[in-house]
């Protein structure tokens, strides 16, 4: 991929900010195409902006996509979580459109942003690999997309076999810069990131099977940006170690843990949800309870990706940003004051 050119949709946001820094820096990279709906002033070296609306129908990304040796789709919305539509029509349907332009425009590789709420209901005592089924959590819309687009990119790839096509299966994405970002989407605009401060955190709920697992966005990219040039084929899973638990949390927070029953906990989600004073969902807690932990072992051999930042180290950065309003240089991750 010598001088190749790679478009990055939601090239802005979250993931897509620490992909470009990369791409930037990378002499085998000539030009770096960003797609999104509002575009920075500025953009990394090599990189240039234009802007596309995925969602909406009468787009079709083929033009921006010609002559490219990547697209790397990244681009996704959580909310508005009580609209399950308008999520679909830019999660399911827009991907789908980014799907067949690249066909269209003879791209050679395609990355997809998939994710690990892509999987079933599985374990919590042991990781499972890219072999588990990906049928998602039903009621979440966010997994019901995931698990969909796992589905269509099955026949994708049976109709456009010359196409290599790879699926990343990330953990929970965190980095200090997409503190002010994750805080609105999951928390809301409301809630004050000084609340994230240890000290005023002396409980810690400990609610059976909240063990998941986190990792750097910036390592999430490392592995976007290693799938370029490495011929490979599939779905990788990425996550960093250990698992986290109310355990770990309160060994980092200095806080004890009380256990607290699942029902007690998504009632109280639930009445904030539906009063629209919290942006996640219950169905997305529902689904957060029984993701299964992922094995990493084809990214470490395939891929010779490895995560640079342990679990805690992650949590301890982002809550850090939580607590600072920090952000980065687009609208999609600018810091941004409670209200």
């Amino acid at each position: 991929m010598g001088g190749a050119r790679v478009v990055v949709t939601g090239a802005t946001g979250h993931v897509g900010t620490s992909l470009l820094r990369l791409l930037s820096e990378d002499p085998r990279t000539g030009s770096v195409l960003g797609l999104a709906r509002r575009v920075p002033e500025e953009a990394p070296p090599k990189t240039e902006w234009a802007s596309v609306n995925l969602a909406s129908e009468g787009v079709d990304p083929a033009r921006e996509f010609t002559g490219a040796a990547a697209v790397v789709h990244l681009a996704w919305a959580f909310q508005p979580t009580h609209d399950p539509a308008a999520t679909w029509r830019t999660n399911v349907l827009g991907s789908i459109r980014v799907f067949e332009a690249a066909a269209r425009a003879r791209v050679p590789l395609l990355v997809h942003a998939s994710s690990v709420g892509a999987y079933s209901p599985g374990p919590k005592d042991h990781a499972v690999d890219e072999s588990w089924p990906t049928h998602g959590w039903p009621d979440a819309a966010y997994c019901r997309e995931k698990a969909y687009l796992e589905r269509a990119l099955d026949s994708f790839e049976r109709d456009h076999p010359a196409m290599r096509v790879v699926r990343m299966r990330p953990a929970f994405l965190f980095k200090r810069e997409s503190a002010s970002e994750q805080r609105r989407i999951f928390g809301g605009r409301f809630l004050p990131g000084t609340l994230t401060r240890p000290e005023l955190l002396p409980f810690l709920p400990d609610i059976p099977g909240l063990r998941v697992q986190a990792l750097h966005t910036d390592d999430a990219a490392k592995a976007y940006f290693l799938a370029l040039h490495a011929p490979v084929r599939g779905a990788f899973n990425l996550a960093a170690e250990p698992p986290v638990d109310a355990e770990l949390l309160g060994e980092m927070l200095g806080s004890r843990p009380v256990r607290l029953p699942r029902t007690a906990a998504r009632s109280a989600i639930a009445a904030a949800w539906g009063l629209h004073l919290l942006p996640a969902s219950p169905h997305l807690f529902d689904a957060v309870l029984r993701l299964p932990l992922m094995n990493c072992t084809r990214a470490h051999t395939e891929l010779g990706w490895w995560p640079e930042h342990l679990a805690p180290d992650v949590l301890r950065e982002f809550l850090g940003g939580t607590h600072e309003e920090a952000g980065a240089e687009t609208v999609t991750l600018r810091g941004h004051r409670v209200g």
